[in-house]
């Protein structure tokens, strides 16, 4: 934000010196351009004085060497022009009369006006001051004097005095742009702690509360956002609550129930109660199951925050586990894990997550080997769960990360329907993703996404 509060103020103080320099350095070039115009027409009217004697008198020799001088002085050829355009007399052989507005300043100083004063002279104008004067009055011009001056020199005094003006004037932009970047810090300081706050309440720091000082409005939001974390905490804390007198209240009779169901065994005579009772034995069971995942899916609001771990050490303290697991189901297990990979463990830990992975692998993919890798690609981690089983649809697999979702084929395997759920919302926790693909004509690629430490 404090980039973009400079990004609008820099700008608007560009404009500013912008709108102050530019008049300023255009009424330079105008006021030079007068100066020397009428420099030039006091000149011009000197020689149209000298003019008026010397063609009364017939002797245009003296006229001649002034215009020689004033050319070799201030390298500004004039010239004597009669009636029709034709040269009388000039300081250099070459004057050139086809210089743009030279012929419309004729006309009018032989109709008996004098010409309007030149257009202002910009650097990157290089036509000569053309200036003439007539020689007689009114009706009576005999003749017009014309100079050509240069503006070489007034160009490059308007050059150097604008670049003068840009320096000066970058002085007091930079000034103000440097008391633009304390004060735009300070005025959003208080929006920088609101933000740390809010950070570190998402990462499960519900005791933290927003102190800002700065305007009212951040203030009243200040309070607005402790409010809210009190409500957060409070809810939390009555959620947590919850599954402490569920998990009491509700195991201790399921468990009641089911050890009653099951005493019920020796006292069934017919074939169709025993089979009954084997239904109420697994119904029990199945609801024991559902409650500890039920319970497990209401501890993740208040998991801690992710954390970094060793890749390869915490796959090897839960491999021993999976490869009996694998080897009790008749498959093969390999494990290709590199050394030196680190990531942010998902709260909750990624080993319960690797766990739910190559479990679901064992009891429901009816394959004859299960693969566990791990590879780095950019900024993220990634482990695959392989195995060569009966793998899952394209429709099924997007569904299959839903909670109590189970695939038709499996509904006669023990399973609640809440593993691979709260795997990619643990996973998710953590910045990273699950998604479950296929490797190929048959078995199930389950892949978790976590960002690398």
């Amino acid at each position: 934000m404090l980039r973009r509060l400079l990004g609008v103020l820099v700008p608007l103080l560009v404009v500013l010196a912008a709108a102050l320099g530019i008049p300023l350095a255009m009424a330079f070039a105008e006021s030079e351009t007068q100066r020397m115009y009428l420099d030039r027409l006091a000149d011009a009217s000197r020689f149209a004085s000298l003019a008026d004697n010397a063609l009364s008198s017939g002797r245009t020799s003296g006229l001649r060497d002034e215009m020689v001088r004033y050319d070799a002085l201030y390298n500004s050829p004039a010239a004597l022009v009669a009636p029709g355009g034709r040269i009388i007399l000039a300081s250099r052989e070459n004057f050139d009369l086809t210089v743009p507005t030279v012929h419309k300043q004729l006309e009018l100083a032989f109709a008996g006006y004098r010409p309007d004063p030149p257009q202002v002279v910009w650097p990157w104008r290089e036509e000569p001051l053309v200036v003439v004067e007539p020689v007689g009055r009114d009706s009576e011009v005999v003749a017009s004097v014309v100079t050509l001056a240069s503006t070489e020199s007034l160009r490059a005094q308007i050059v150097q005095v604008w670049w003068l003006l840009v320096l000066v004037g970058l002085v007091p932009l930079l000034a103000l742009v440097a008391v633009a970047w304390p004060i735009s810090r300070w005025v959003l300081r208080p929006i920088h702690q609101l933000d740390e706050a809010t950070a570190r309440v998402a990462s499960g720091k519900l005791d933290t509360r927003a102190d800002v000082d700065g305007p009212p409005e951040l203030r009243r939001l200040a309070v607005s956002f402790n409010s809210m974390v009190d409500v957060v905490g409070r809810a939390l804390r009555r959620q947590r609550a919850f599954v402490a007198d569920a998990s009491h209240q509700l195991r201790n009779p399921l468990a009641s129930l089911r050890l009653a169901v099951e005493n019920l065994q020796p006292h069934l005579d017919s074939d169709a109660a025993r089979q009954a009772h084997e239904i109420a034995v697994e119904e029990a069971a199945e609801m024991g199951r559902v409650l500890d995942a039920l319970l497990a899916a209401t501890r993740l609001d208040s998991a801690a925050a992710a954390e970094p771990v060793e890749l390869d050490t915490l796959v090897a303290t839960h491999e021993p586990a999976w490869a009996a697991s694998a080897l009790r189901a008749e498959m093969e297990l390999f494990v290709d894990i590199p050394q030196g990979l680190r990531v942010l463990e998902p709260p909750g830990g990624l080993g319960s997550v690797l766990d739910e992975l190559v479990g679901n692998a064992v009891r429901l993919s009816g394959g004859s080997e299960i693969v566990v890798r791990a590879e780095r690609v950019a900024d993220m981690v990634e482990l695959h769960v392989i195995d060569d089983g009966t793998g899952l649809p394209e429709d099924e697999r997007a569904q299959a990360l839903s909670r109590f979702w189970r695939s038709p084929r499996h509904q006669n395997i023990a399973g609640t329907g809440l593993g691979l759920a709260i795997c990619a919302e643990l996973v998710t926790a953590a910045g990273g993703e699950l998604e479950l693909l296929s490797p190929g004509p048959h078995g199930l690629d389950a892949v978790v996404r976590l960002p690398a430490d």
